[in-house]
């Protein structure tokens, strides 16, 4: 068979995804922080962006903007302005509504006009930091600062040792029997039991320091941790020949220590979370605004757009360039919002039994049917929905927590599954602590008072999602 070179001509049609496309998408699953921070970063590169004043849109935008709500409707956009007119924002803020207010109530000699309310807040100490001010305040040498860093080093949020003594003398270059000696004494700095290499030993080094010395007390917390953990009080009382009273004493003294203590001291400030949106109670409607509070509004800078046109080509080219990657962000951003509009308007229609009375209404919920009702495909209401949060009546939740499989009722009709889950933890909440519910229980409750056909091991996968023990784990036997 012989091999032949041509030359061939061909029509199709395919679909490029182009570069300024990807940014599109790419802007659409963005977190609202990421979102900020690309923004940002697009600011920097591209000397035609400017970030401008709401004074400095332009005539025909503002017109739009003032008069129609991201939709078109000028209904909601009025009630948008009305809401926010009639709120009462230092009810709402409390006694940190204003300076003023802060400095009247206090009787102070130093002044605190000016003054932020987080700039009064103390730093919460990390772990590391209080074990180091502490290493540094008692009599340790030099060598045994350097040991003793090492070993604050390896500790994990719990305040458990991460590290073997072997490998603490390698780290430290030091003897086993120093490496030893400073573990010891930075095991009863506060708090007391950090750097302990088990939750026995660090109970133990708890029961030492407070002076305790009941062989029973020791034994238990040395020996019997997981029978005490999983309640096999029975053989214990027949080993040690006490009462059931006599254990629950015990149990009583185990309890004051602390398992963890290391977890008190955080190794970094909390994360908190900025909802994208807010949905409104306004008369009998619902009104959605969207966040916009730090985001950059975006304009052309006007040095390079006032008529004046760089003779080189090369230089026109790159302003021509910067000109169209300015122009196409700025129509990416606003596309964005308004889709994520449009897709919380979907929502609150779906889901308007649950902006009403909470989880317990809310109905089954798909993608697909998001998608159909405001005419995007499937895969742009996922990316939209994606690591965005909402604050509503009822708290705030991601936008992925409305959409949910369903159950069925006997009637035909179906509920959802967040609303089954928000039923089993009312129901085992209200139980008799020492006669827990069990699942074949909570789910005859369902089939009968609520007529949800629901099987026993679904009530199980779901409550061992919610990190709900099963009945047995649940019962109080004291």
């Amino acid at each position: 068979m012989a091999l032949e070179l041509r030359q061939q001509l061909k029509l199709s049609q395919q679909l490029v995804m182009t570069p300024q496309l990807q940014q599109a998408i790419k802007l659409l699953q963005l977190s609202r922080l990421e979102l900020l921070e690309s923004v940002q970063q697009e600011l920097l590169e591209n000397p035609l962006l400017e970030e401008t004043v709401e004074d400095d849109r332009q005539p025909e935008r503002v017109m739009a903007e003032d008069n129609l709500g991201p939709t078109g409707n000028s209904s909601d956009a009025a009630m948008e302005k009305e809401l926010l007119k009639n709120a009462e924002w230092d009810d709402y803020l409390g006694d940190f509504a204003s300076t003023g207010r802060q400095s009247q109530s206090r009787d102070s000699e130093i002044p605190e006009e000016g003054m932020a309310y987080d700039a009064r807040l103390a730093s919460k100490p990390s772990l590391d930091g209080h074990l180091g001010w502490q290493m540094h305040l008692s009599n340790f040498t030099p060598k045994e600062v350097e040991v003793g860093e090492a070993i604050i080093g390896s500790l994990d949020s719990s305040g458990y040792l991460q590290a073997s003594v072997e490998e603490l003398v390698q780290m430290a270059g030091a003897e086993t029997a120093m490496v030893e000696a400073v573990l010891h004494r930075l095991q009863r700095l506060d708090p007391v039991g950090v750097a302990a290499r088990s939750p026995s030993e660090c109970l133990l080094i708890q029961i030492e320091v407070c002076g305790y010395d009941d062989p029973i007390l020791i034994e238990l917390v040395r020996e019997h941790l997981e029978d005490l953990e999983k309640k096999r009080y029975k053989p214990l009382c027949k080993k040690f020949h006490m009462t059931m009273e006599k254990l629950k004493e015990y149990l009583e003294m185990i309890q004051t220590l602390d398992p963890m203590p290391g977890a008190s001291y955080g190794s970094g400030d909390p994360i908190y979370v900025s909802p994208d949106a807010f949905v409104y109670k306004y008369g009998d409607d619902f009104v959605i605004v969207l966040n916009e509070e730090g985001m950059p509004r975006l304009g052309l800078n006007t040095s390079y757009t006032d008529g004046t046109i760089p003779k080189k080509d090369k230089d026109k080219d790159y302003l021509q360039d910067k000109m169209r990657s300015a122009m196409w962000l700025m129509k990416s951003l606003y596309q964005r919002q308004r889709t994520l509009y449009k897709v919380l308007e979907s929502i609150v229609k779906f889901q308007r039994g649950f902006f009403e009375d909470g989880v317990t209404r809310l109905r089954p919920l798909i993608l697909k049917d998001v998608a159909d009702d405001i005419s995007m495909h499937e895969s742009t209401v996922s990316r939209i929905t994606s690591n965005k949060y909402v604050a509503t009546p009822h708290g705030i939740f991601e936008l992925k927590f409305f959409f949910n499989s369903s159950l069925e009722l006997d009637d035909g009709s179906t509920v959802g599954s967040e609303s089954v889950k928000a039923m089993i933890k009312r129901i085992i909440s209200g139980e008799n602590a020492k006669k827990p519910i069990s699942d074949e229980a909570i789910a005859d409750m369902l089939k009968d008072e609520l007529q949800i056909n629901i099987a026993r091991r679904t009530v199980a996968k779901y409550r061992t999602a919610m990190g709900i023990e099963s009945s047995s784990k649940r019962k109080a036997v004291f």
